[in-house]
């Protein structure tokens, strides 16, 4: 028979074992990009008529002066059309540059106004950091704002509710590398490809993250990224279709320099 020290023992251990199960139950529904756990989030069809190849490029943490137009220029050459998820404080002090990606017929999102954690951040500052953006990004395009990425892919469910209240719909993403600490093009790439191509073979279309810009400062340097975008576009541009996000989710109203 287990004496009292044994039973509150093995008590406390199974109680510290679901808190760290739990811990890490939270972990992966607020920051997996695959997680549905605490809502639906866009990430790419999967088994669907249109889905196997293609591909979404899709850029976040612009607009970044020093590497956005080379960016804009590349896919102009490729007659390829991505989506932009911008920085609201960066938007606001760039906004000639904004206008430039949407008369380029880019897509543009939201990626909130200064950056945050929003997993760790509460519904009034949610909301704020969400609403000022669209706000922004509206007026300087225009067009209504109808996509929402969080940063880091961190979320919890008043983010995700916040965000469809103001007329967004939430983004993920299946394809990422670490390109904004990776100096080599070549690398980024071949990561990406890699897991493209896995895609392909499983029927399922790619939702791409690079980074065309840094959440630290306006002007990083992403010409890494930059350059593994080009390659991208140089090795599928014959054999698979490039979309926007709208290819993907429900109609909505009205949708529609960096050195080598």
């Amino acid at each position: 028979m287990l004496s009292p020290l044994a039973i509150g023992i093995s008590a406390a251990a199974g109680t510290i074992a679901l808190s760290g199960l739990a811990a890490g139950g939270f972990a992966y529904a607020a920051m997996s990009p695959g997680s549905q756990l605490f809502g639906r989030t866009l990430t790419a069809p999967a088994n669907a008529p249109r889905g196997p190849g293609e591909l979404a490029l899709t850029f976040d943490d612009g607009p970044n002066p020093a590497c956005t137009p080379r960016l804009l220029d590349i896919l102009a050459r490729h007659d390829v059309r991505a989506t932009f998820f911008l920085i609201g404080s960066f938007a606001q002090r760039q906004p000639d540059l904004v206008r430039r990606i949407f008369a380029a017929s880019h897509l543009i999102g939201n990626h909130s106004w200064t950056h945050p954690n929003l997993a760790l951040t509460a519904a009034p500052k949610v909301d704020e950091e969400l609403t000022r953006t669209r706000d922004t990004l509206q007026q300087l395009t225009g067009a209504p704002i109808l996509y929402f990425r969080p940063p880091f892919g961190a979320r919890r469910p008043h983010v995700l509710r916040i965000a469809r209240e103001l007329g967004m719909e939430p983004v993920t993403w299946n394809a990422m590398t670490t390109d904004w600490s990776e100096p080599s093009a070549d690398a980024i790439a071949a990561k990406l490809i890699q897991k493209i191509d896995r895609f392909q073979r499983r029927g399922r279309a790619a939702n791409i993250v690079l980074h065309d810009g840094g959440h630290r400062g306006l002007s990083a340097n992403r010409n890494p990224s930059v350059n593994a975008a080009a390659q991208l576009l140089a090795r599928y541009r014959a054999t698979h279709r490039f979309v926007t996000l709208e290819a993907w989710s429900r109609p909505h109203p009205g949708a529609t320099t960096c050195s080598n």
